[in-house]
Order: C-alpha cells, then structure tokens, then sequence
C-alpha cells in the first residue's frame, strides 16, 4: 500500500446504514425491539417507540394497539382446559384420572 492509497482510504466518506426500528411479533404477541434485519414478523416503528419499549401492547392489521394497564396472563381453574392433578397444577394427567381443568386466562385488554 503506498501513502497516497492509505490518505484516500481515510479520506473516503464512510459507508452509511439505513436506520430502522422493529418491533417482531408472533401473530400479534410481542417478542421483541430490534434495530437488526432479522428474519420474522414485524412491523417498523419509530424511534419513540422503540425507546419506550412497551411490552403493553398487541399488533393486529400491521399497527400496534397500546393498551393502558399490564396485560397480565395467569392459569384459573374451570371446566376446559388441560387435565392436572388435583393437588398439583404442574402434573398433567390424563382425562380418565381424577383431576382438575386448568386454562389460561388473560386480563387488562383495554386499550387507549
């Protein structure tokens, strides 16, 4: 390399990047905020966005809905769901056992 090569090399304007904020999702549920070109679901945000980083929110036609309180998801006991031991909810037993029915319950969907 002579010196001439090494001042042009200095000299020549650095390589620009576009700058993109993401938010990946699956089927409306948050992952995660990502300024990367990852492979995955997602939609463009902006800045603000990305550095509030809420996980309060849900994605539903492509726009992202923030909801006022914590969507908080916790196991009720109940008639359908998946077949558990009576005494214990980590066991799953099978449907001819005695058991109790556990499902999913999701709570504070209201939004802005």
């Amino acid at each position: 390399m002579t010196e001439q090569e090494f001042w042009d090399i200095l000299q020549a304007p650095a390589i620009s990047y576009p700058i993109f904020y993401r938010l990946y999702h699956d089927n409306g549920v948050p992952l995660f905020f990502s300024m990367e070109d990852l492979p995955g679901t997602y939609i463009e945000i902006d800045q603000e966005t990305y550095s509030r980083n809420n996980s309060n929110v849900r994605i539903h036609n492509g726009r992202m809905i923030e909801f006022s309180q914590n969507i908080v998801s916790k196991l009720a006991p109940g008639k359908t769901g998946t077949p558990c031991h009576p005494t214990d909810v980590s066991i799953v037993v099978a449907p001819d056992q005695p058991h109790q029915r556990w499902s999913k319950q999701t709570y504070g969907f209201e939004s802005n």
